[in-house]
C-alpha cells in the first residue's frame, strides 16, 4: 500500500474552465511538471486520484492547476478547499529537502522515547507544529530553537528536548 503525504490544499477555484489555485507546503517554487496526479482524500484514509491536464507556477506557494473532468468554475469550486496528498515517491522528488514539510514520515524522538511518526507539519511564523499520534491520540508537537536538537534525514528522526509535562497534556 502507498504512504501518502499532505502537501497542502485546493484553497480556490480560477476562472470559468475549471482551473484550481493549488497552495502547498514543497519549500520551492514548482510547476509540479511530470506530475501525473494529485489525491483528494474524500473520506478518511480514500484517496481518489485526480489526472492533471496543465500546471502553472502562481507563486513560491501557489499553483495554478488543472484536473482532468473538471471543466467548469461550479466543479472547481466542489473541490475547494480540499487537502491534497500526494504518493511518497512523487512527495520525494517534489518537496526541498530542507523544507519543514519534508519531516514527514520521520520518527520523533524525546530522549529515548519514541514518541511515534511525524503525519502532518503545520508551519506557523515562529515555530513548526508536527502532528504525532501520541498513545492513540492526536498530539501537536512544536519544533522551535529550543525545542529541536537535531534531524538525522539519513535515519527519518527527528530528535527533540520537550518542555516537562508537555507530552502530559495528550495522555
Amino acid at each position: 500500500m502507498s504512504q501518502y503525504f499532505k502537501i497542502g490544499k485546493l484553497a480556490a477555484s480560477f476562472g470559468l474552465g475549471g482551473e484550481l489555485v493549488l497552495q502547498h507546503s514543497l519549500g520551492k517554487k514548482t510547476s509540479l511538471k511530470g506530475l501525473e496526479f494529485i489525491y483528494i482524500e474524500e473520506l478518511p484514509g480514500s484517496f481518489i486520484p485526480y489526472f492533471i491536464e496543465k500546471t502553472t507556477i502562481k507563486s513560491d506557494r501557489e499553483v495554478f492547476i488543472k484536473l482532468e473532468g473538471i471543466n467548469t468554475k461550479e466543479s472547481a469550486r466542489k473541490l475547494t478547499p480540499k487537502n491534497i496528498w500526494l504518493e511518497e515517491k512523487d512527495f520525494k522528488k517534489f518537496a526541498l529537502q530542507s523544507a519543514p514539510i519534508s519531516l514527514l514520515g520521520c520518527k520523533m524522538m524525546n530522549g529515548e522515547d519514541d514518541l511515534g511518526e511525524i503525519i502532518e507539519v503545520l508551519e506557523q511564523p515562529h515555530q513548526i507544529l508536527c502532528t504525532i499520534i501520541y498513545k492513540e491520540k492526536e498530539a501537536l508537537i512544536p519544533l522551535h530553537q529550543e525545542s529541536l536538537l537535531k534531524i538525522d534525514k539519513k535515519n527519518k528522526i527527528v530528535y527533540v528536548d520537550l518542555p516537562e509535562g508537555l507530552l502530559e497534556i495528550f495522555e
